[in-house]
């Protein structure tokens, strides 16, 4: 899609993870850094995605690469008035309806634009906080990439927990041939451990150009398991 408007918003982060995407990323980067204050985040959000909105109201494809989700909605837990309420972690459920908000823009206008939200949320951290705002965006999104940090560590990228990711409505994506192959995979892959399964997909996608390739060079034995 070269017709695409790409946007990579940088919320919180390094100014050397900036000053990279800025380089290597073909679209607009628009940051703010982790020495800016709060409010400063949201304006910058806030910009891009009123922005965005106009553009697709223009018939405008637009794709929104957010990182992080969970960044902004520590930037609103900071700054809203408190509601009262507090759930785990310390986090007042008012400071998420933005972050919801600014996630749930994303959508296809008939006979117009359309506009795409990619975001990334934290695990992990060692943070009740973070857990507790992905356990709110979970599920909320049509598809899900899961991120394994043991795969990262073992250097197998990209680091995707195939068997967690997926897209909903799948059927509506792939011809009857393609989703039976990919149903047979996953059957597969119910007995197998998160890096094999990633090192063996990795590599069979390698050995293929296309996806209909891949498709029909799949190993019928595979298939049958």
């Amino acid at each position: 899609y070269d017709d695409a408007m790409v946007f990579v918003l940088l919320v919180d982060e390094r100014p050397e993870e900036v000053t990279d995407m800025q380089r290597s990323i073909r679209g607009e980067v628009v940051s703010s850094t982790f020495d800016e204050l709060p409010e400063r985040h949201i304006k910058v959000a806030e910009m891009v995605l009123e922005r965005t909105k106009r553009l697709v109201e223009n018939n405008k494809d637009v794709v929104i690469l957010l990182d992080s989700i969970t960044r902004l909605s520590r930037a609103y837990n900071l700054t809203i008035p408190p509601t009262g309420r507090t759930l785990s972690g310390g986090l007042d459920p008012g400071a998420l309806y933005s972050p919801k908000r600014f996630f749930g823009a994303a959508r296809n206008i008939e006979d117009g634009g359309s506009l795409t939200v990619i975001a990334t949320a934290l695990v992990e951290t060692g943070s009740r906080m973070d857990d507790v705002i992905f356990e709110e965006f979970k599920g909320t999104g049509n598809m899900e990439i899961h991120l394994d940090r043991k795969l990262s560590e073992k250097r197998i990228f990209p680091a995707v927990d195939i068997q967690k990711s997926g897209t909903r409505r799948e059927e509506l994506l792939l011809s009857k041939k393609e989703l039976e192959v990919i149903w047979a995979i996953r059957r597969a892959m119910s007995n197998m451990g998160t890096a094999e399964v990633t090192e063996m997909i990795i590599n069979k996608l390698m050995q293929t150009r296309t996806n209909k390739d891949f498709i029909n060079n799949i190993n019928v034995s595979f298939m049958d398991k």
